[in-house]
């Protein structure tokens, strides 16, 4: 997706708009670097994400989520990830609007799914809904290459350039349908979906290693939602865990719509 011919001088709309989305994100970064108020914020919201995960140890089979995940939500600047108006309440334990029709999840949730597929820094992982790029960053500080696929191709374009600016480096995204996941890069350790699906979509399962987890929310919002844990076993079977009732914005895209009803 990057555009590599960097010979050129001349740019066209497209690359002007992207330099100038680079540019004032960059200079975002500056000061952001030197803001206390956000840094306090940050960890406080870590501070809420703990509590909650004792809250709910019961339903999430754990008391604390690891060193390493807690680490990466105190480190990601949320901030950055919302349109600049909402900048003041990224650090809240609740999702935010990012534009067409989407949001950003709750920093809790984003959290969840994290330790959920139990990242390590060898993993290749899948993401399918980037949205405005934040989870594919907590999971970029995490883990050797994210892959993340977004449907909708401003926020995809955006997202991509954000977490260039800020110096992600391990996360590739594509425009594109992400109920057929990305089958040239499989097969992936682990796989989050942050857009809630009618049923668990076959090719993600085909795209996950023997032992790999995926965490996707299934259901829809008139009739509810709940966030499963799928793990392939060894011989290729399946496994599937009722996590916690949930709240996502649908997955849409041609395979959800076209999958013949049983």
């Amino acid at each position: 997706m990057r555009n590599r011919n960097f010979g050129k001088f001349a740019m066209s709309g497209k690359s002007a708009a992207n330099l100038a989305l680079v540019i004032a994100l960059v200079a975002q970064m500056v000061f952001a670097a030197t803001d206390p108020e956000f840094a306090a914020q940050r960890q406080q919201m870590v501070a809420e994400i703990a509590a909650m995960a004792r809250m709910t140890q019961r339903e999430i089979g754990r008391e604390r989520f690891s060193d390493s995940v807690m680490q990466a939500m105190g480190k990601v600047v949320r901030h950055r990830f919302v349109p600049d108006s909402a900048a003041h309440a990224a650090y809240g334990n609740r999702p935010l609007p990012i534009g067409q029709g989407q949001t950003i999840s709750q920093p809790y949730i984003v959290a969840l799914s994290t330790e959920l597929i139990e990242p390590k820094p060898d993993h290749v992982v899948l993401e399918i809904g980037t949205g405005s790029g934040y989870q594919a960053a907590v999971l970029a500080e995490l883990v050797k290459q994210v892959y993340s696929i977004e449907i909708v191709a401003p926020l995809g374009r955006e997202a991509e350039t954000r977490l260039t600016a800020l110096g992600y480096r391990n996360v590739d995204v594509r425009i594109g349908d992400g109920y057929q996941g990305w089958p040239e890069k499989a097969p992936f350790d682990g796989i989050i979906v942050t857009a809630a699906a009618p049923f668990v979509p076959a090719p993600l399962v085909a795209q996950l290693k023997p032992g790999g987890k995926m965490v996707i929310p299934v259901g829809s919002q008139l009739g509810g939602q709940e966030l499963l844990l799928v793990e392939k076993m060894a011989d290729g079977s399946v496994r599937k865990k009722v996590v916690l009732p949930v709240r996502f914005v649908p997955m849409t895209g041609k395979g959800v719509r076209e999958r013949p009803p049983r």
